[in-house]
């Protein structure tokens, strides 16, 4: 039997229509997942959309929409971008469905049954952009920390999590399990704010807008983080189906924005904690997509719409970008001339040139047939290159480190060309007395683009898929 890998993205605020740091985040889980399929492993993707902000009431206000027709004309759009892009999730969890709703009053239940729920008045800040109560000290001279805007004041009677009796248990989970929260650099960020002590978390709100009616008490709605967080688990069955839920939970890891990690290691384990759920494996806070150094903004007007992109390069060009140009983990820049530079140097200088002369001489040297036996030495040294290239490829994927996989691919890339140059077929062909040269040459040459075509595939699908093609494989 065959292991499980259950990966899961950040579900997206509908509120506006997908952007580049969206797209990032889809990619690389896209890419992650189909490295673990080529590994044999029996993997489940899922993504989705949170509909149940304040900012998605709004925006469905603006649009002269009722809040489920205009969530379910977002649904359309995200996934048309991600389509595009060919990221290929399995489920699409959205927080309106009714399969949600059911997994957002077991938790409710479980955890109020276990005595972590209580009621009493919440006074503090608030930001609509993060959905987020904030006290004074997590503010930024008296402004939003992510947003840069001054929040409002609320005063209404709550329930209340009970997440301030939590932190010893988060500390402890966190030295048992050190990969629990990636990169380390976000480990020590949550440590340090877990030390620094917990409060008691509001879950509810004065039933205004739309959301899920708060369990046996419906003049309150589920407050956001009670309800977004739950996907992960509603997606595999949690209150609706506990075959699936037995085989898919815990979730492997949850790939999600470094804004939203404190949420996603410190909320959501207590939660589970309070539920007598289990943790999910890990959660790795990747980095922001910026444009010459400022974070992409609707209000800034620097957003790069990824359609734009692949509409001129196809989605390969912009995916290899994405996970070469940025250490995942890390921010990252995108700019039309770093883009442009990459997709020429790489994909179709180095990649492009050596499918094409390699294929080319095949074909015109050997009428596209290598006999049986050929390249089964190694006359242009490329196997034991191909070899290590691939261990290195793997264990860089199995860690989610992307930019090194690809860069150990086209370490191989380029140590074929030169084997190009070094053995000279073209003038092999011209001595009748070194054919059996000239096939060992071009063997070990389409062996080693065979090799990149599968290593790559991860990350450029659908010219990974053509070289295949082009090879007969």
């Amino acid at each position: 039997m065959c292991a499980k890998f259950y990966l899961t993205t950040a579900i997206d605020y509908v509120n506006a229509k997908p952007h580049l740091g969206h797209a990032y985040e889809k990619v690389a889980a896209d890419c992650i997942v189909r490295a673990r399929r080529a590994m044999g492993e029996d993997a489940l993707f899922v993504i989705g959309a949170d509909e149940h902000s304040t900012n998605v009431g709004k925006a469905a206000a603006e649009a002269g929409l009722s809040p489920q027709e205009y969530t379910d004309r977002m649904e359309k759009e995200f996934r048309d971008v991600y389509a595009r892009l060919n990221v290929a999730y399995d489920d699409f969890i959205r927080t309106s469905q009714p399969r949600h709703h059911a997994a957002v009053n077991e938790i409710v239940r479980r955890v109020r049954e276990n005595g972590w729920i209580t009621t009493d008045q919440y006074t503090g800040w608030y930001c609509d952009g993060c959905e987020a109560y904030y006290t004074e000290k997590d503010l930024t001279d008296g402004q939003c920390p992510n947003h840069g805007t001054k929040p409002r004041w609320v005063e209404e009677d709550n329930y209340f999590f009970k997440l301030s009796e939590f932190g010893d248990r988060l500390l402890e989970h966190y030295r048992a399990h050190p990969s629990f929260i990636r990169p380390s650099a976000r480990l020590n960020e949550i440590v340090a704010f877990v030390e620094g002590g917990l409060n008691d978390l509001s879950i509810s709100r004065a039933k205004r807008g739309w959301g899920i009616p708060f369990p046996d008490d419906h003049e309150h709605v589920v407050y956001v983080w009670f309800d977004a967080l739950t996907n992960y688990i509603s997606a595999v069955g949690f209150g609706t189906d506990d075959e699936k839920f037995a085989k898919w939970w815990p979730a492997d890891v949850h790939i999600v924005g470094k804004d939203i990690t404190r949420f996603h290691c410190v909320i959501w384990p207590a939660m589970l904690m309070a539920a007598g759920v289990e943790l999910p494996g890990s959660v790795f806070g990747h980095g922001f997509i910026y444009q010459r150094g400022t974070k992409m903004s609707k209000s800034l007007g620097n957003i790069v719409n990824p359609v734009d992109v692949v509409e001129v390069t196809g989605a390969d060009a912009l995916r290899y970008f994405l996970l070469r140009e940025i250490i995942f983990g890390s921010d990252g820049d995108f700019t039309w001339d770093a883009f442009i530079a990459r997709y020429n140097s790489a994909l179709a200088n180095d990649l492009g040139n050596l499918v094409k002369r390699t294929t080319d001489m095949t074909s015109k040297f050997l009428a596209g047939e290598i006999a049986t036996g050929a390249g089964a030495g190694d006359r242009t040294g490329l196997a034991g290159v191909a070899a290590e290239v691939c261990e290195r490829a793997v264990a860089a994927y199995r860690d989610f480190d992307l930019a090194g996989a690809l860069t150990a691919v086209w370490d191989l890339v380029r140590r074929a060309n030169q084997a190009v140059e070094e053995t000279k077929p073209w003038a092999l062909a011209k001595d009748e007395a070194r054919r059996d040269e000239l096939a060992d040459v071009l063997a070990e040459l389409l062996e080693a683009v065979r090799i990149v075509a599968h290593l790559s595939q991860p990350a450029i699908p659908d010219r990974s898929r053509a070289i295949c093609d082009r090879l007969g494989r």
